[in-house]
């Protein structure tokens, strides 16, 4: 077994899945890291896809019903944890994240003494592409201003969820994943505020995120809904009215 699990987490996602497969079988790393993919209750035939692949080394967890991205990746976070792996690589399964690219978040971790390293697609010019609709422009540039003054330390892309860290961090009882309200999508800028503020050995690194195009469905998130759900931590944090 490998050191480091990639996981990344779907839900209704027979038309991109393919590609997001196909893309980390042909990569260098797969040789290095171990695939188990987060089906969160799929109901459209993604989940006989994904074991279509299993001779080929997908692993799968799978929900019964949706249950929101959090807990998918409370349930990779657990998984790798009771498995041994020492790191946890989470992307998206909608395939806007290149898996030759996770060499530059895990050799921080593997190589530096690094805990979290967060992708980031602005720290270079041009790291995002593809049909991104305007409101995500905007929103994903106000986010990390807002997540920068509640930590005090510049960040350049606080809504990517294409990461990795420890997860020996989790053995830090001030890390509490397991809230109700962190089911959707608050649990990604959760670790991500708790990394920073608990004094984790924290970077980012360039990596792209490029959107599919609109006719394939480039996200499932709402954009009023749960844009709030992904700024709420942020604020119930800052506050200090969740912990």
């Amino acid at each position: 077994m490998n050191k480091v699990l990639v996981c990344p987490v779907v839900f209704n996602e027979n038309v991109k899945l393919p590609s997001v497969i196909q893309r980390f079988l042909k990569s260098p790393i797969r040789e290095n890291v171990d695939y188990c993919i987060i089906d969160d209750g799929s109901t459209d035939g993604t989940t006989s896809l994904i074991q279509s692949f299993g001779p080929s080394g997908v692993q799968m967890v799978r929900h019964d019903t949706r249950q929101g991205v959090g807990c998918a990746i409370r349930t990779a976070i657990h998984y790798g944890r009771s498995k041994k792996y020492e790191v946890l690589v989470v992307m998206a399964g909608n395939d806007k994240d290149n898996p030759d690219e996770i060499p530059r978040l895990i050799d921080p971790i593997l190589g530096q003494g690094y805990d979290f390293v967060q992708g980031s697609r602005y720290l270079e010019p041009k790291s995002a592409g593809g049909d991104m609709p305007l409101y995500r422009k905007i929103a994903t540039r106000l986010h990390p201003v807002l997540m920068s003054w509640i930590v005090g330390k510049t960040l350049t892309d606080s809504t990517n969820g294409f990461r990795a860290f420890r997860l020996s961090i989790f053995e830090d009882q001030r890390i509490n994943i397991n809230q109700d309200w962190l089911d959707h999508y608050e649990l990604e800028p959760y670790l991500l505020y708790k990394a920073v503020t608990l004094g984790y050995k924290f970077r980012e690194v360039t990596v792209t995120k490029v959107y599919p195009p609109q006719k394939l469905g480039y996200t499932k998130m709402r954009p009023v809904v749960d844009w709030w759900s992904i700024l709420r931590p942020v604020v119930y944090l800052g506050l200090r009215i969740k912990r």
